[in-house]
């Protein structure tokens, strides 16, 4: 394994643990992915590490605080970047990695926040909406390369980006998400909704009308 986080300690630690646990190679960074035009130089070193890659897992980016960005678009622009921008970023250059091997898993973090805008988070969702709408697109271009583009939208998670939202202790538990994300994986599956209800509930979302989704508090 590879692994590339932003906090060093953190970063040790579970490397640390992994090779407790048997990992036969674990290779680390420390960077910031937001800096997007060091990508390519990271991804060539944790390739190289490696000697290839079978799946890459990009689970990034931030929340933000949708009544700041509502008012300033500099972190709006924040938003859109680390969970847009930087995410398209790294899949170009791990796209056309896999496409020439023909082979490979891109696994990668959306959210079921983007399949429609709502109010009270419609700067994450749209961001989240873009990934979406690229990893169905880039799926699309190299399927018939031999690559398996996965599109994960979570509905919310106990983790420490969500620790302090209302409600929180009822989120989905991380372990039981990660044990779907795995298995979806493993079956080179092409979307995963997680929990399961989600799909079900996000297909009513998406078809309420405008007439009256508008008046709607969500």
């Amino acid at each position: 394994m590879f692994l590339v986080a932003r906090n060093a300690e953190k970063l040790a630690a579970v490397a640390a643990d992994l090779k407790t646990r048997g990992a036969a190679y674990v290779g680390t960074a420390v960077a910031d992915l937001d800096e997007t035009d060091k990508h390519a130089e990271l991804l060539a070193h944790a390739v190289n590490s490696l000697t290839g890659m079978d799946i890459a897992y990009l689970a990034y980016g931030i929340l933000g605080d949708q009544p700041r960005g509502e008012q300033d678009f500099e972190h709006a622009a924040q938003i859109l970047h680390s969970n847009f921008v930087a995410p398209v970023s790294l899949l170009t250059w791990l796209a056309n990695f896999c496409v020439q091997r023909h082979t490979g898993v891109l696994a990668v973090i959306s959210s079921v926040a983007g399949d429609r805008g709502r109010k009270s988070n419609y700067l994450y969702g749209s961001s989240k909406a873009g990934l979406s709408a690229f990893l169905g697109g880039l799926r699309n271009r190299i399927d018939r390369e031999g690559v398996t583009v996965l599109t994960i939208k979570p509905g919310p998670v106990k983790t420490a980006m969500t620790a302090g939202m209302k409600g929180s202790e009822k989120f989905a538990d991380v372990n039981k998400v990660a044990a779907s994300i795995v298995s979806s994986i493993d079956k080179r599956a092409d979307n995963l909704y997680v929990p399961f209800q989600w799909q079900p509930i996000m297909f009513i979302i998406r078809n309420i009308p405008d007439r009256i989704f508008k008046k709607l508090n969500l």
